[in-house]
């Protein structure tokens, strides 16, 4: 009943290698899964218990290199139209002559 160290020996055959999306060693080289992000599956793998790892990798926690230009296009874009807004009002109120 040799269950430890003589075991442990024999040990010498590796089952997970380098994801290539996510890149932990977690990807499961007979199952050809990750068991991270689980890839090849097109959705990236997320579940509601760990609660911890979805803060981990969630949206914002890396560069946003695409992301970051969008919301900074958006914020212009509200600004523009407040401008435009307060343009109209202004050029409403001095045609009809009206005081405040």
């Amino acid at each position: 009943q040799t269950k430890g160290t003589s075991s442990f020996g024999k040990r010498r055959n590796k089952t997970h290698t380098l994801c290539r999306r996510c890149g932990s060693k977690a990807y499961h080289l007979q199952k050809s899964t990750c068991g991270k992000c689980g890839y090849p599956a097109k959705r990236k793998r997320k579940y509601n218990w760990s609660a911890k790892a979805k803060r981990r990798n969630t949206t914002g926690t890396g560069r946003m290199r695409h992301l970051k230009k969008v919301y900074r296009r958006f914020r212009y874009n509200i600004l523009l139209q407040t401008i435009t807004l307060l343009l109209g009002f202004q050029l409403a109120v001095s045609s009809f002559n009206i005081r405040f």
